[in-house]
């Protein structure tokens, strides 16, 4: 749909240049009336808006129509409206009648409503980049164990409850389970939004998109689709996009009531022009047809769509997953924000921030053993040591040890790297 409203606002901005070159008002207004006038040029000026509002008031006609079976007039009617009547009058006046032309507004109008929508429905795909970018956390095939030790590479809707998997070092977890075998470190902050990695050892729950860190595991899978836990947070995302906001409701209910405001106020016109000032139908029909299109708010179709918009991509732009839009409204009367843990306030990367040397050792070379030793593992804390040191010593018999760190052997010595756990 975003790609349908650009492509049919663009075209119809085109097509509104030569409208308003064509119209007696914008001529008059600009002093070119004797210059751009000629025999027949209220014809063309018909074409071109004919085309405009064919095509590019399709998509409000269209909702028109829709709200009207659903007997629940909002900006759609206001919009095919003042659209609607601003064209049947003026083609009336191009075939005889006595009047003025609208068309210069109601290319206008269709142009600003196409925008607004645009703008929308860029928002909307804007949010469905948070879907794909979810999608994108899973594997696309899985490692499935057959029998012993023996595993074939199937889709993931092939696995299902009880099925167990191998997930090998730096790959992703490919469904929701327990493990079963195997010890490791596992990273799920995309998920969880926790950026230190999270031990795992048999029966520990690991979820389906989390990263495996330097050991291998094997996992019995528990849920698989729509239980999944980041099938449900898709879900929310969906629920998100769906749900409409305070200001986005407020701006329906405003439509609704302009929409009756605009036929009442259209209708006393011509009523009061016809008996109270006793003028004439053409008259009073010119006056009706100019109050029901000023009536319809260029501004309210533009600037709510807008605000969603913008509101969006910054939120994207800052890694802000909204669930539910009247919240995130809301959040502008925030006074406080409470965090359950530091490493919410961090940027989920590990780095060096202190060097304590409990020998005679220089900090330098202390580090830059670490690192060497570090440098060939693929733990996150592994991957801050060692890009702290400006370089590394060879490293020989290298063992990475779950859970604990790593070891290996530098100029002959033994070097140890890990935590202090037994």
């Amino acid at each position: 749909m975003a790609a349908d409203f650009k492509r049919r606002f663009w075209i119809c901005l085109v097509i509104t240049i030569p409208i308003l070159v064509l119209s007696p008002l914008i001529q008059e207004f600009l002093n070119l009336a004797d210059t751009l006038a000629f025999a027949g040029d209220k014809y063309i000026l018909w074409a071109f808006s004919t085309a405009v509002f064919i095509y590019g008031g399709f998509p409000f006609l269209k909702g028109f129509l829709n709200e009207a079976k659903s007997k629940s007039p909002g900006m759609m009617t206001l919009i095919a409206l003042a659209v609607g009547v601003a064209y049947i009058y003026s083609s009336a006046v191009v075939f005889g009648l006595s009047g003025k032309f609208f068309f210069w507004e109601l290319a206008t109008l269709i142009d600003v409503m196409l925008l607004g929508h645009w703008l929308e429905m860029k928002s909307v795909m804007g949010a469905s980049s948070a879907l794909e970018e979810l999608a994108r956390l899973m594997p696309s095939q899985a490692h499935k164990v057959i029998s012993g030790s023996k595993t074939r590479d199937v889709p993931l809707d092939e696995l299902s409850a009880e099925d167990r998997v191998l997930v090998k070092p730096g790959e992703k977890v490919p469904a929701d389970g327990n493990v079963v075998e195997g010890q490791s470190s596992v990273n799920e902050a995309m998920l969880t939004g926790e950026s230190s990695p999270v031990a795992k050892n048999k029966g520990s729950q690991v979820i389906g998109g989390s990263v495996n860190g330097e050991g291998s595991l094997t996992v019995e899978i528990h849920k698989t689709g729509s239980e999944s836990y980041l099938s449900q947070m898709t879900e929310l995302v969906k629920q998100a996009q769906a749900s409409k906001s305070r200001s986005q409701n407020l701006a329906d209910r405003a439509a609704f009531w302009l929409t009756l405001i605009a036929i009442g106020s259209g209708t006393l016109t011509l009523v009061l022009w016809l008996t109270v000032f006793d003028q004439g139908f053409v008259f009073s029909l010119e006056r009706m047809v100019t109050v029901m299109v000023i009536t319809c708010p260029h501004a309210l179709g533009l600037a709510v769509p807008l605000v969603v918009a913008v509101s969006t991509v910054l939120s994207a732009m800052n890694g802000l997953l909204i669930k539910d839009r009247n919240n995130f409204e809301k959040a502008r009367r925030i006074q406080a924000v409470l965090f359950d843990k530091t490493g919410t306030l961090t940027k989920g990367e590990f780095g060096v921030t202190d060097i304590v040397v409990l020998s005679n050792m220089e900090r330098d070379r202390l580090l830059k053993y670490a690192a060497s030793v570090e440098s060939h593992s693929q733990h996150p804390i592994a991957n801050g040591i060692s890009t702290a040191a400006k370089s590394t010593f060879p490293v020989k018999s290298f063992k990475s040890i779950p859970g604990k760190g790593a070891e290996g052997k530098i100029e002959g010595k033994d070097i140890k790297a890990g935590t202090r756990k037994r």
